[in-house]
């Protein structure tokens, strides 16, 4: 069993005394019970039972204010002990002197109720404000938007539906429409203009201006690299148009600059891919 502090066993001998009951290794017989009006009854009434030293009584004894802690007893518990004290011994002189008697047990009783603790703290206050918790940390009272869904089903089901929807489409196209393809290739007959497919038209474009080496390879490896290096010297995560000046301009110059040089090759290229006018020629362009 734990050791009981020394404390609480000397207040727990001074309570059993002041109430006339033997101490704990006391083998002198019980003390007899104060008889009614005996001085021994006033004086087991008054015992208060929130101290726990003689210095803390004789400070709650004395009728000046206490303001500082005696026998580790806090100053303002002491102050209220006190005052009560001064209380109950004022209710019973008034109950004394109106019946003419008083017996022990009414004496005890107000002295009782005033050493009981009391749910009111300092200043009368019945009720104390332990901590202020927020509502959102309890529970979430309100969705928060997200950008991001699961990849399956969400994703996946708008992708699948896509596919099919667009296939559906092109079949549909294709058994309606007949493909505009020309006759049969012959070697005797070279077309004039010779044009590439419209997707190589701007490099076919860049071969009239340029070394085949310029045109093949170093203008379009340069565009391409400053493609690829973009996202990594603008590295702003935001989807607004606004924040991201930098490599929306990159794009857009690069569809622009390619998308020009298509439309020169296709419909500004005649006969000998020299450069004409489709407004006074007809248009040497045949998908």
């Amino acid at each position: 069993m734990a050791e009981v502090p020394e404390h609480l066993l000397r207040r727990s001998q001074e309570r059993r005394k002041a109430l006339g009951l033997p101490s704990d290794g006391d083998d002198a017989p019980a003390e007899p019970a104060a008889q009614p009006g005996a001085p021994g009854a006033d004086a087991g009434a008054d015992a208060p039972a929130d101290v726990e030293a003689p210095e803390a009584a004789a400070a709650e004894d004395s009728g000046t204010p206490v303001t500082e802690s005696v026998g580790g007893v806090p100053a303002h518990l002491l102050e209220r002990s006190r005052k009560r004290k001064a209380a109950a011994a004022g209710g019973a002189a008034a109950e004394v002197g109106g019946g003419g008697t008083a017996t022990a047990t009414k004496a005890k009783a107000p002295a009782m109720t005033a050493g009981a603790p009391s749910g009111s703290g300092p200043g009368g206050h019945t009720q104390r404000l332990l901590t202020v918790v927020k509502a959102g940390s309890i529970q979430q009272t309100k969705a928060e938007a997200q950008d991001k869904v699961h990849t399956w089903p969400h994703l996946l089901a708008i992708e699948f539906a896509s596919v099919m929807i667009l296939l559906a489409l092109v079949t549909i196209f294709s058994a309606l429409v007949k493909a505009p393809l020309l006759g049969l290739a012959d070697i005797n007959q070279t077309p004039n203009p010779s044009k590439a497919p419209w997707y190589f038209l701007g490099l076919q474009e860049l071969l009239t201006m340029f070394h085949p080496m310029v045109a093949g390879v170093t203008i379009p490896g340069i565009a391409l690299g400053l493609l690829a290096v973009a996202p990594y010297v603008d590295k702003n995560p935001s989807n607004k148009p606004n924040d991201r000046k930098f490599a929306i301009s990159m794009f857009t110059i690069f569809l622009m600059f390619w998308a020009i040089l298509v439309i020169i090759g296709s419909f500004f290229r005649g006969e000998g891919f020299n450069f004409v006018f489709p407004w006074n020629n007809h248009v040497f362009f045949e998908l």
